[in-house]
């Protein structure tokens, strides 16, 4: 089974976050959602608390199949300034694991150097931190082990992607179609 580990921090997008979640889990991913605040409850941009599964400090991230960052603009700066999470998504990268971000978290993957040469998208007016980054303003884009998306309206969207990249796509139709998702 795939391993999928989603981050948490003060002020990330509700809907960012949990619909991806829902996807990969209803898909059979095994999908943690893990607080780098410190603590399980994480307050959400709309003041939803959700929490994690998991403390930062308690991972080991060698089984990651997937790391994934849900957007929001104070959330996005949280994870930014996060330097162990920041150490673990060079480490994912550097070995070609999938490193998934919405709205405004590309920023944090564009930072750290991580889309110069790919093509990326994110939250207009983000996508100046997409440094050397060929920025789509897509809804979805994926450029080899990086998806990337543009907003909370691409939630859906943004977790379908990493569902077909381990599932495939027909168990994507197929969840689309019991979410009673229209073409």
């Amino acid at each position: 089974m795939k391993k999928v580990y989603l981050f948490l921090a003060d002020g990330f997008e509700t809907v960012e976050a949990l619909a991806p979640v829902d996807v990969m889990r209803r898909a059979g991913l095994q999908v943690i959602t893990v607080s780098i605040m410190g603590r399980k409850s994480v307050l959400s941009a709309q003041d939803v608390l959700v929490n994690a599964d998991v403390l930062f400090e308690e991972c080991n991230f060698d089984d990651a199949d997937a790391l994934v960052l849900p957007g929001g603009s104070v959330g996005t700066e949280n994870m930014s300034a996060c330097e162990a999470l920041r150490n673990e998504i060079n480490r994912a990268n550097n070995n070609n694991k999938i490193l998934a971000a919405i709205c405004a978290a590309p920023m944090v993957f564009g930072r750290m150097g991580i889309l110069n040469g790919r093509k990326a998208t994110c939250y207009p007016g983000c996508e100046t931190d997409l440094l050397g980054a060929e920025y789509t303003a897509t809804t979805v884009q994926i450029d080899k082990n990086i998806i990337t998306a543009c907003g909370p309206g691409a939630s859906f969207d943004f977790g379908f992607a990493i569902v077909e990249h381990f599932c495939g796509a027909e168990i994507v139709n197929t969840l689309r179609a019991q979410m009673q998702f229209r073409d």
